[in-house]
């Protein structure tokens, strides 16, 4: 089921797209949502599961500082497509392969704790996915790239995560090192689902629907998970 949830967070967001054209607002509003529902589970508990396991505190304190460091490193070749901020520009024809490749592996890396995070993480990934293929089925539509090129983007990016978790169940390396790499993603995170919050709210005026949707993810995770 954890790779049926996953693909089909991806698939829901073309559909949006495709079936109901959701215009900038509502995207805004779904974005604001899930960095809130991210930000939550990462605070509440990746965070205390990550530290209360660990031997070495200060090693997972590197390893999210790492995950910080690594996700804005990403971000210079996808221009922002991890937050739902393509900065990106294509003639229709070049095919963007940096932002493939980035997204790709934040998509990768993103799966690799499922498997011992077990369902809080992965609803946080699932929430996280919808806006974002939301965000970027529209940027590929829009750029006039060809149903084909559209098709092996989006099935690419929405097997990955499913692939990072099938890897870290077969092999004993992810295995051994599962808090570290967990750690990393919870860089990986906070570095996300905080851009998200901030960039949500234009010239930094209060909105006030963005505002509950913020409020929302964050109740949702306090009583749900």
């Amino acid at each position: 089921m954890t790779y049926a949830f996953l693909i089909g967070s991806v698939l829901i967001g073309v559909l949006l797209v495709l079936l109901l054209k959701p215009n900038k607002k509502i995207t805004q509003l779904l974005l604001a949502f899930s960095g809130a529902y991210l930000l939550s589970v990462t605070i509440l508990h990746l965070l205390p599961d990550v530290y209360g396991h660990a031997e070495d505190t200060k090693m997972v304190g590197i390893c999210i500082l790492l995950g910080i460091v690594l996700q804005s490193v990403l971000e210079s070749f996808s221009k922002g497509a991890e937050h739902g901020h393509i900065h990106f520009h294509t003639d229709g024809k070049t095919f963007p392969t940096l932002l493939f490749v980035s997204l790709s592996l934040h998509a990768f890396s993103e799966g690799l704790p499922i498997h011992h995070a077990g369902e809080n993480l992965l609803w946080a990934i699932v929430v996280h996915k919808i806006p974002i293929a939301v965000v970027l089925t529209s940027f590929l539509v829009n750029s006039n790239f060809s149903k084909t090129k559209i098709f092996i983007f989006l099935a690419v990016f929405g097997l990955m995560s499913p692939l990072g978790v099938l890897l870290s169940e077969e092999l004993m390396l992810f295995e051994k090192y599962i808090m570290e790499i967990t750690a990393v993603i919870i860089g990986v995170f906070l570095h996300i689902s905080t851009i998200i919050l901030f960039e949500s709210t234009e010239n930094h005026k209060f909105n006030l629907t963005k505002f509950l949707a913020i409020l929302a993810g964050i109740l949702l995770t306090i009583f749900t998970l």
